[in-house]
């Protein structure tokens, strides 16, 4: 594989990451959901930035946090470039090429969201706002897919710690770029051996 083909891989995950972003926030307002099936919804929320929407204290939190997933992508990029000179397997190049694009999409929206878009709470937000709801590297990361597959259920009463708690699985949401990160490292995963194998 060569370096067009896993920017293009790159390019195309950003593309599908952005569209679905846009469309959720300039047509959902926040909390809003539309069930597809019983065990898929599309819920529109927003984070900081971290995953499971932890965030760092402080009011320098949300900008060390982008500024370190700056450094981060360009990291991967360089990953991405040296792996390819080294003449690394293809699959590997593909995860490392997942990664960073779903990296890159998440960046997006913490750098430029903010100054973009006006609030969602009680409107539909606007693209290109003239009352955008934060500043530059303070914006918050859209997230929509819901798959609540098993729901309401409840843990046994003899289970330690959770039992009778109710609970419901899977109850994280995410979106397209969560989703080639976390495709990507289970390529790294997975094939480890071949992704390695040179």
């Amino acid at each position: 594989m060569n370096l067009k083909k896993a920017y293009f891989i790159v390019f195309l995950v950003l593309l599908v990451d952005q569209v679905s972003k846009i469309y959720v926030k300039t047509h959902f307002l926040l909390h809003e959901e539309v069930k597809v099936f019983n065990w898929f919804k599309i819920l529109f929320i927003e984070n900081e930035g971290m995953a499971w929407g932890v965030e760092l204290p402080g009011i320098y939190g949300k900008l060390i946090l982008t500024t370190f997933r700056i450094i981060a992508v360009g990291c991967i990029g360089y990953w991405l470039h040296s792996s390819y000179k080294n003449k690394a397997s293809n699959i590997l190049l593909v995860a490392i090429a997942l990664i960073l694009a779903g990296a890159f999409g998440n960046i997006i929206d913490s750098v430029f969201y903010g100054r973009i878009f006006n609030d969602s709470t009680y409107e539909v937000a606007t693209l290109f706002s003239d009352k955008p709801y934060g500043s530059w590297f303070y914006g918050k990361v859209v997230d929509m897919f819901y798959f609540p597959i098993i729901q309401d259920a409840q843990f046994p009463d003899w289970l330690p710690i959770w039992g009778g708690k109710h609970f419901t699985f899977f109850n994280a949401i995410f979106n397209v770029a969560d989703v080639a990160i976390s495709t990507g490292v289970g390529i790294l995963i997975v094939f480890n051996k071949k992704a390695f194998s040179k």
